[in-house]
């Protein structure tokens, strides 16, 4: 299994919302190195990042596996995400939640991608 794209870089986000499911085989690496690139943002606005778990695809539960400490910059942030105790969990879905205040244009707008890279047992 190579790297997994969760939020292809680049992507402009203008609200909050949910992206796309992706299927880790329950055989195949189960600790990942997540990579978050904030490389546009305007001025008093917030960016907060979590990774959703599912079973089957469709109930994403109550609590995030992760949550990335709430982004005001550009930048890297790097979190790992250990699913070695949750041998259920077969799908991942990040989700992003946007806030914005003060004064100027209305609505937060954040440029911004996320990478999943899986970490070899061997190292």
């Amino acid at each position: 299994m190579g790297e997994l794209v969760l939020v292809p870089p680049g992507t402009v986000a203008e609200s909050s919302a949910d992206g796309a499911a992706f299927e880790v085989p329950p055989a195949g690496p189960r600790v990942f190195v997540l990579d978050l690139d904030i490389t546009q943002v305007i001025e008093q606005e917030s960016l907060e990042i979590s990774i959703w778990g599912s079973a089957d695809g469709q109930d994403w539960g109550m609590m995030p596996l992760l949550k990335f400490p709430q982004q005001f910059y550009r930048g890297t942030a790097r979190m790992a995400l250990d699913l070695t105790g949750r041998p259920e969990i077969r799908f991942l879905r990040p989700r992003w939640e946007l806030n914005r205040w003060g004064r100027g244009v209305p609505s937060p707008r954040f440029t911004f991608g996320l990478l999943a890279r899986p970490v070899s047992a061997n190292r």
